[in-house]
């Protein structure tokens, strides 16, 4: 009886393909957990963006605090019902964000 390999999805390079299929077990082990949470980081990053990007965005006040760079701006998240004011800004692909404060209900 002769054990047929699986066979791999077909949007997959070959190079990959060829790459996996000479890794040992251990490695293709060590290659799933990796690509498991590199994917969830991805996701997640993506998922950042897209709330900044939906961010209410407000001007660009003129006296961030040290450790929030000069072309940070302020955005206005709500969250359970209640809106807060956080710094955003990108660093390479990414977007940082630091919480600056509840908004004034009467704003």
């Amino acid at each position: 009886m002769s054990y047929e390999p699986p066979t791999p999805p077909a949007n997959l390079p070959t190079e990959i393909v060829n790459t996996l299929n000479e890794a040992t077990p251990e490695h293709l082990r060590d290659v799933a957990s990796y690509a498991e949470a590199l994917a969830e980081h991805k996701e997640q990053e993506a998922r950042l963006e897209e709330e900044a990007d939906n961010a209410d965005v407000e001007e660009r006040p003129d006296d961030p605090p040290d450790d929030v760079p000069a072309k940070a701006t302020i955005t206005i998240k709500e969250i359970n019902d209640n809106r807060y004011y956080y710094w955003q800004w990108r660093e390479g692909d990414s977007v940082t964000s630091k919480y600056k404060g509840p908004v004034n209900p009467d704003e």
